[in-house]
């Protein structure tokens, strides 16, 4: 088996970077969820309530974080060395029942998302960096007993692994039911791997490599109905698909609802590359 795809969406639930190699950290790959929008309150806000955030593309350097849109002139915010974030104001900002610590990125990063997406109900939109220092921690009850994890801003996880076999059964499935087929932009993986049987990976405790890379896989992934929005448009062109089949699918034998997906931690490798192409081992 091995790996096809490496995604990052350093700001969560706008467009993702599809990438060759990415650098494995304790809290998923490099810049992975390190920027999300919240509201006047700290609220985080994602294509669940704003579904035109799937316009808003990303590129990333060493210098800058760069956000366009056609209608207007690309935002660039710069990164700064982790000495420099410390002028940042600073906000308590909320992800689920988490709260984290994060810096605010100013007023004209403000100013260009709530001019390209509008207010929501009423509250302008903020642009914020999780903060270096904070350890925002995975929940324990998918865990070991002596295992511990840390995440940024995703939903709960630091990765998404997904295998494209089993994308194709669930397209094949659409096919039969007069729906066009889906793209895996979709599901916002992290890892897409390629090599095994359709949902071989409701029965994997963990993926190696020989490099030293160990991922946990903890949790299935409940899907939301984000997967039934296009990725570029934001629009639903089948309101209920695919999370309708999904469900039919019973694609997680023994839970209610639509998964699609595995959310795993690091075990061991970060600070290590991975890449496309790279063989990974299932146990």
């Amino acid at each position: 088996m091995h790996i096809t795809q490496l995604s990052i969406y350093p700001v969560k639930s706008l467009r993702g970077i599809t990438l060759e190699e990415a650098k494995l950290a304790e809290t998923g790959l490099a810049h992975d969820r390190e920027w999300m929008l919240v509201d006047s309150v700290g609220r985080f806000v994602t294509q669940r309530e704003m579904p035109a955030m799937a316009t808003i593309s990303v590129s990333l350097n060493a210098e800058t974080l760069r956000l366009e849109h056609p209608s207007r002139e690309p935002l660039c915010v710069p990164l700064g060395e982790p000495d420099e974030l410390g002028g940042r104001p600073r906000r308590t900002v909320y992800v689920w029942q988490d709260s984290c610590e994060a810096l605010d990125e100013g007023d004209e990063a403000s100013a260009w998302l709530t001019a390209v997406l509008g207010d929501l109900k009423g509250s302008r939109l903020r642009l914020v960096r999780f903060a270096p220092e904070y350890r925002r921690a995975v929940e324990a009850d998918f865990l070991g007993s002596d295992e511990q994890a840390h995440t940024r801003f995703a939903d709960g996880y630091p990765l998404l692994v997904v295998n494209t076999a089993s994308l194709d059964a669930l397209n094949e499935q659409l096919v039969q039911q007069d729906v066009k087929a889906v793209p895996m932009s979709r599901f916002r993986p992290n890892i897409v791997v390629e090599g095994t049987q359709a949902f071989a990976e409701v029965e994997w405790a963990e993926l190696a490599a020989e490099t030293g890379v160990r991922l946990g896989l903890r949790k299935p992934c409940q899907r939301c109905k984000i997967i039934t929005q296009d990725q570029r448009t934001g629009e639903a062109p089948v309101p209920k698909e695919p999370l309708r089949s999904l469900v039919l699918m019973n694609t997680q034998p023994g839970w209610r609802g639509a998964f699609f997906g595995q959310n795993a931690i690091v075990l061991s490798g970060a600070g290590t590359t991975l890449h496309v192409g790279q063989c990974l081992a299932a146990r």
